[in-house]
């Protein structure tokens, strides 16, 4: 496609998406806090491009040089978040944290997964809870999301509690997982007719909020009773966005729906964080859309950028993160120094 049709294309994306309210829908922007730079001892965090590379800005070697870099502060940018204290905790207990999108191929369970596990290896007590019917981020996490096993179909139709379906990931100390089985394709439809369907999940997760740091909810790709159910359960939400034109196609509609969330169900939900995934140096498209995302969403952009990179694709059929499978990658470290960042606002919030 000539550079002529991808700047039309792009345009018409940004029209389509209504930007002039963008700014009302994210919400208050989180400030950006330099994270600590000081590691925890043992725990031998590595630095993007440890796999021999510089530690100039660092893409994948798929992409090519010339990605924008994750973070650009002189503190260390993979410095290790370190756990939450209970001290500075909400008083509900750790942030709850919602990843959506309603397009599908984004990125979202990848990020997820990796956000969840860069935090675990910090220290902190992390939970994941798969709400996807495909089960990816279970598969990811070594968790066995077979039909008839507990999970969260069980805790939201059924109202078992939570703590039971809870299993340990495989390959992180630290980080927890509730499965999804194919069984809660029809949790949609059954939720229907049950009363206060929308706050079902939230009312699971009360007896466990105070036992974990971070609460991670993976969505469907959808905007349908499950991903309402994770937006009225979340303290905030991380929207990945990838760098390709159809991506930000239906954006909109994800801002008008976490609006109505906000009016109605939860007025204190904001977006904490968009996530820039699949950033492809070779392309313009990719510059352009990471440019657009940032005029509109201004400082809740992460610095991080996602490259296109095989490791954090091999990753989930090995059934880890790709900051487990090869600390080393540049993709680990991005999502590590995403972790940070990610944080880093929660603090600054807090204080």
């Amino acid at each position: 496609m000539s550079q002529d049709g991808d700047d039309r294309r792009l345009a018409m994306a940004s029209t389509g998406l209504g930007w002039a309210n963008a700014a009302t829908a994210t919400g208050r922007a989180s400030s950006w806090a330099k994270p600590r730079q000081s590691h925890p001892a043992g725990l031998g965090w590595p630095v993007p491009g440890g796999d021999g590379a510089s530690s100039s800005p660092a893409v994948s070697r798929e992409t090519g040089p010339g990605a924008e870099q994750v973070v650009t502060d002189e503190a260390n940018p993979t410095a290790p978040p370190g756990p939450v204290s209970r001290e500075t905790r909400g008083d509900d207990g750790g942030r709850v944290i919602a990843v959506a999108n309603q397009k599908g191929g984004v990125g979202k369970t990848t990020s997820v997964v990796n956000l969840a596990a860069g935090l675990a290896l910090s220290g902190s007590a992390v939970l994941l809870v798969d709400l996807d019917p495909q089960g990816n981020a279970s598969t990811a996490m070594g968790v066995d999301h077979r039909s008839g096993v507990p999970s969260t179909y069980e805790a939201l139709i059924d109202g078992v509690p939570i703590r039971t379906v809870i299993r340990p990931a495989a390959s992180v100390p630290g980080l927890d997982c509730v499965p999804a089985t194919i069984d809660l394709a029809g949790a949609e439809i059954e939720l229907v007719s049950v009363v206060a369907r929308e706050s079902r999940l939230r009312r699971a997760l009360t007896s466990v909020r105070d036992d974990y740091d971070y609460i991670f909810l993976d969505c469907p790709p959808s905007l349908g009773l499950l991903t309402v159910n994770a937006l009225v359960a979340a303290d905030e939400i991380v929207i990945p966005i990838q760098c390709e034109y159809y991506a930000l196609e239906g954006l909109g509609q994800l801002l008008s729906n976490i609006d109505l969330i906000r009016t109605h169900l939860n007025a204190d939900l904001r977006i904490s964080a968009v996530l820039l995934t699949m950033f492809d140096a070779r392309t313009r498209l990719s510059e352009q859309v990471a440019e657009e995302v940032r005029a509109h969403f201004g400082d809740v952009v992460l610095r991080s950028v996602v490259p296109r990179s095989v490791r954090i694709s091999e990753a989930p059929s090995y059934g880890q993160s790709v900051v487990t499978y090869d600390p080393g990658s540049r993709g680990a470290g991005i999502y590590r120094a995403a972790a940070v960042e990610l944080a880093a606002r929660g603090r600054a919030e807090g204080g």
